[in-house]
Order: structure tokens, then C-alpha cells, then sequence
């Protein structure tokens, strides 16, 4: 269904992946102001690629997209933005993409697929963007390892059920694991989700690790959740 945010309007009708909290999430938190070059993996509705480019005027963003329906959606969405001369659709997988381009990149970021196994979606786009499918841990870190510049960073969110399986494709692709970050639904709930962030060098000092909830008992949000996202929801 059509999001509209302060800046930007999203129609995700059809993407296998609507818009969603972890991916809003996600590309508050990512540190895209400092990159020049910034790449998107698995772009959908081109979500993530609009918030780094409201976030930082002077970036160049390659958004990268396998499915059809959500490549057309995507360059809808960047057509209709006020950034459409900064973002770059790439219609194509991130294995293909990456054996042909020598761009490296100061950020990475990437809402991936993470269920290995069990039941999918019937939608066979929905169940590519949610499943491992035709990007499995292993492939994508390699990947963005490739794409990554020697002091850039990749930035991403999955379930805490697949944070250790996705920690360990992430050293064996020879990154260092710097945080991550434990996001809850609701305040003194176990968290669901984990924001990554990986580079090539070792941490030098602790960044954005501390917890937080997206919403108080009340079904309000936090102050953190607030000050995240208020440069794009309407009713903040």
C-alpha cells in the first residue's frame, strides 16, 4: 500500500516486502552522512535508498533490485522523489552486480532475507525477499566485502534468531563485527530484531550500541524511536 513520509512518497504494491518498521529503522540509523558513494541491496520499494538520500544531499546511491515487480516500484518511487538524479537503479542480483562493476563503496546497507528453512510465503516475490533463497548469508557478506572500501561500513537488520548464523558468515567473508544493536518491540520485551554494523577494520571505540524499544507500554513510541525516525514520519 502507498506510505508517504515528509519528503518522499513509497508505493510498494509490488514489492514481495512492503514498507516496514525494521526497514525504516534501518535507514535512520545507518551512519550515511559522511558516505559519498552508498549502495543499497536489495532496494524493494526503494525505501532505504530515499532515506540516505534525504539524509545526506551530496551522496551518490546505487539501489540494487533482482525482482521485477519491485525494481519497476522502486524506480517509480525514485522518479517521483526529489533525488531521482542521485539514485541509480540496478536491475539485477547482487551476485551479478557485483562481478561487474569496479565502484566501491564508503556504506553498504541492506534489509536481507534471513529464513533458511521453514514455511514461505505463496507469493514467489514475497518469499524470495523473505527467504534465502537466491541470497543466502554467506553470498551476501561475501559480496558486500567485495564492494566495501577499506574504511567503509555495511549496515543491517535481522531477527535476533539469526544473529549468530549471520555473525558467523560475516567473519568468515573477513569482516570485524562492531555492534549490534538490540531493538525490542515494546519496552522490557525480549528483542526481535538487531541493527549490524560491520567493517574491515577492528572497532576503535563503542558506537549507537545501546538497547532500545520502539514503543512504551502505552503503545507510544520511545523518546529513541522518536528522535530515530522524526525527520520522516508524518506525526512526529
Amino acid at each position: 500500500m502507498p506510505f508517504t513520509f515528509k519528503q518522499f512518497h513509497i508505493d510498494d504494491t509490488d514489492c514481495g516486502m512492503p514498507v516496514s518498521t525494521d526497514g525504516v529503522l534501518l535507514g535512520a540509523w545507518a551512519p550515511v552522512t559522511t558516505a559519498q558513494q552508498i549502495l543499497d541491496i536489495g532496494a524493494g520499494s526503494g525505501l532505504l535508498s530515499l532515506m540516505a538520500a534525504q539524509r545526506n544531499p551530496d551522496a551518490q546511491i546505487d539501489a540494487v533490485e533482482l525482482d521485477d515487480g519491485a525494481a519497476a516500484a522502486c524506480q517509480r518511487n525514485i522518479a517521483a522523489s526529489p533525488w531521482s538524479a542521485r539514485i541509480r537503479l540496478h536491475h539485477a542480483s547482487i551476485q551479478a552486480f557485483s562481478a561487474h562493476t569496479t565502484q566501491r563503496y564508503q556504506l553498504i546497507m541492506c534489509n536481507p532475507p534471513y529464513f533458511a528453512s521453514g514455511p514461505q510465503a505463496s507469493n514467489q516475490a514475497r518469499a524470495q525477499a523473505r527467504h534465502t533463497l537466491s541470497l543466502t548469508f554467506a553470498e551476501l557478506t561475501a559480496c558486500c566485502q567485495q564492494l566495501l572500501t577499506a574504511d567503509g561500513v555495511a549496515c543491517f537488520i535481522v531477527p535476533t534468531s539469526a544473529l549468530n548464523a549471520f555473525q558467523a558468515a560475516a567473519t568468515a567473508a573477513g569482516f570485524h563485527w562492531q555492534h549490534a544493536v538490540a531493538v525490542s518491540s515494546v519496552v522490557d520485551k525480549l528483542a526481535q530484531r538487531q541493527l549490524v554494523l560491520l567493517a574491515n577494520h577492528q572497532p576503535t571505540e563503542p558506537w549507537g550500541n545501546a538497547p532500545f524499544a520502539i514503543c512504551d507500554k502505552q503503545g507510544e513510541y520511545t523518546a529513541t524511536m522518536r528522535q530515530l525516525t522524526q525527520d520522516f514520519y508524518l506525526k512526529l
